[in-house]
Formats: C-alpha cells, structure tokens, sequence
C-alpha cells in the first residue's frame, strides 16, 4: 500500500527514475523524453504522497485514487514511476521498443496500474470528469488527478470538461498543467498563447493554484493546501522545464522527441549519478 516518502526521499527518488527514464528510452530509441523529465517530479510526487490506495499487489483495489495521463506521448515517465512503485518489473520495463512488449508509445489498460487508453490530446480531462463524477455518484472518498501539457490546452475537448467540472461541483478532481512552454512546434506563446492561465481557469470556476514542478518543496505544499471539500474542480500549473534535469536538454524544443545517441546517454547519466551520489553522501 502507500508509503508516504517525505521531501528528500522524493528528491532521490526522482532522480532515480530520472535516470532509469534516460536510459530506458535511450535502449528504446524512441519516447518523448523533454516533456517525460519535465512531468517526473510532479509523478513522483504524486504516487509517493500524495496518491492513497495505492496497492501493486492489488492494481484495481476499489478506493484507489485514479491517475490520468492526458498527454499520453509521455508516457515513459509513467512507466518508470510505475516500475518504481511496483506495479512493473524491470524485465518487463527493458522491452520497452521491442516487438511484442505490451509497453506501448502511449498508457494502454494492458499494463497494471494504468487506468485508462490515453495519449489523444483533450481526451484525459473529460475522462478524469467522469470519474470524479462516478465517486460523487456512488459516495467514495477516492480522488481523480489527471496530468495534462500546456501544449495540449489548445484542445477545445478540455473546455467543455472544464465548464462540466465546475458545473458538477468536483472537488474530488484535481488537473495539472504541465506548463513547461514548449510543444513539437516550439514555444507555446507562439503556436497558440495560452497565458493567462490561471485568469482563464478561474473563470470557469475552478481553484487554481500555481507551483514550482521542478522543486519537490513546492510540489508538497501546493498539494497539501487543496481543500477537497470545497465544491470546486482544482487546476495545478506546474512550471517546469522541458528536459528537466539532463543540462543539453533543458529548455530545448527538439527534446520534445529525441533519441540519444551513446555519449549523449552517457554524459546524461553521468550527470545524473553525480547529483544522486551527493544526496546521499
């Protein structure tokens, strides 16, 4: 079951994952590796404190709280956060791009603790609605989170899942908002503006609140402040940095969807393993 991990122990092990992500889709030779480092310390976060119910053993233990990844291309990072939790075993993450693995370029129902088919763009919010919908319907205390890209807003599908949220009173739904400003066609303000965020979500009647997505600090208390009792859908916008954490990737539009090449992947690790080898020291 849940294992609440405090500040520090997320921080290590978020750059553990970070590392296995930046070789399992170095082996892979495929995976959408800037957005996938930019999400992975707000899903860590999340299936290691914040998420409750959550059980390896028992993927589909009824008052679980759910999980929806929207932008579903990023999917690698759900598979090493999922493999560190427990619910994949390292044998089964190394044949990821490999004929037959039931891993594919987006979360599919086949592997255990994933919710749902995702990965077409404005469909993961609608989902989430449902669901949290569901638990209201039925009187559950589980929640629904569902982790969007900010190039992914400009899907009209997310609105219309915006009013309804509102309109059903979700305070047991909370969407996040990868706001890392850049999507496959460059920065977001210039394919198609998204700012003011925050304005354009409050108006639709929704508790938002904004967060520092690659510090683990921040994470934890922005999450610990959401009141789940009052009335209102929540909207995290999580500011982050595209290729968070691997120095030539960061801030980069082409590490959208890159593929290492062998001393790429090695000095990647190795800036990696001399960040984890200091906080352990």
């Amino acid at each position: 079951m849940n294992e609440e991990l405090n500040e520090k122990e997320l921080t290590l092990l978020a750059e553990q994952n970070r590392r296995r992500l930046v070789d399992v889709v170095y082996r892979a030779k495929a995976g959408h590796i800037g957005g996938d480092l930019s999400c992975l310390n707000v899903m860590t976060a999340l299936y290691f404190n914040v998420m409750r119910g959550l059980d390896a053993k028992n993927p589909k233990a009824p008052e679980r709280d759910r999980f929806v990844l929207s932008k579903g291309h990023c999917v690698e990072a759900l598979y090493v956060t999922l493999e560190a939790k427990g619910f994949l075993s390292s044998e089964v993450l190394d044949t990821l791009g490999q004929y037959g693995s039931i891993l594919s370029g987006h979360p599919t129902i086949e592997v255990p603790g994933i919710e749902v088919n995702s990965g077409a763009l404005g469909h993961g919010l609608s989902i989430g609605v449902g669901m949290a919908i569901a638990a209201k319907m039925d009187q559950k205390s589980w929640r629904t989170f569902v982790l969007m890209g900010d190039g992914e807003q400009g899907e009209g599908s997310i609105y219309e899942a915006a009013m309804a949220g509102n309109r059903y009173h979700l305070d047991n739904l909370v969407a996040i908002i990868d706001r890392n400003h850049l999507q496959i066609s460059g920065d977001t303000e210039n394919v198609m503006p998204l700012d003011s965020i925050r304005d354009r979500w409050t108006a639709f009647g929704w508790d938002v609140k904004e967060m520092n997505g690659d510090n683990m600090a921040d994470i934890l208390s922005t999450f610990s402040q959401i009141d789940y009792t009052n009335g209102r859908p929540h909207l995290l916008i999580s500011h982050t940095t595209k290729g968070r954490g691997v120095s030539f990737m960061e801030g980069i539009a082409k590490w959208h969807h890159g593929v290492l090449n062998e001393q790429q992947w090695r000095d990647a690790l190795a800036e990696i393993d001399e960040r984890i080898a200091a906080m352990r020291a």
